[in-house]
């Protein structure tokens, strides 16, 4: 029984590592390259009510880097058009406002017909779970569900900031939305390393 889902971990594991996204300079980057390092990847916008969490998520990669903890940026365009720009003025911007040293990727989409195959997989491993509780929380179900009551039932990206766990085995852990609380973030992350 145990062997059996090791097997299935490891599995899983490979069809992390197999995955090849585009860094900001346009080249192929296996996430091979991460192997054995806690990943969070998140989807980014710089002109959304979310963008402050840069600076958080800065202090926690500066926090955990020298632990084997990496961020993986992504920036999406798809929520609001809160995106714009090409990926150069996009990393200006976040290295100016809020220092940011985590990797930076290019831009992608992550739900529809052109999405991310990186994105496809994280869904498929940790669909939507909610908001939480909060204002912000009651905010984003109340502009989700206008536009699509049965919103909570599908395991889509709902927003900017959504950020993916992954431990150092390749397993994607946690999904956690853009309302969580990034004390939960770190706690997390903290079990993990």
């Amino acid at each position: 029984m145990l062997m059996a889902l090791l097997g299935f971990v490891s599995i899983h594991a490979q069809a992390l590592y197999q995955q090849t996204v585009r860094d900001a300079d346009g080249k192929q980057v296996s996430l091979k390259a991460y192997k054995g390092q806690v990943m969070l990847i998140v989807n980014t916008a710089t002109k959304c009510g979310f963008t402050p969490q840069y600076k958080e998520l800065e202090a926690l990669y500066e926090k955990y880097r020298d632990r084997g903890f990496v961020i993986l940026d992504f920036p999406c365009n798809q929520f609001g058009e809160q995106a714009p720009g090409s990926v150069e003025e996009i990393r200006q911007f976040c290295t100016a406002k809020y220092d940011t040293q985590f990797p930076l990727f290019d831009k992608i989409e992550v739900n529809g017909p052109d999405e991310s195959p990186l994105y496809t997989y994280l869904k498929s491993q940790q669909g939507f779970t909610g908001f939480g509780k909060g204002v912000r929380a009651k905010m984003m179900k109340m502009m989700l569900k206008r536009k699509d009551k049965d919103y909570a039932r599908k395991s889509d990206i709902k927003w900017n900031f959504t950020k993916f766990l992954i431990d150092r085995n390749g397993k994607v852990v946690k999904r956690f939305e853009p309302t969580a609380k990034m004390e939960e973030v770190d706690s997390m992350i903290q079990s993990l390393l």
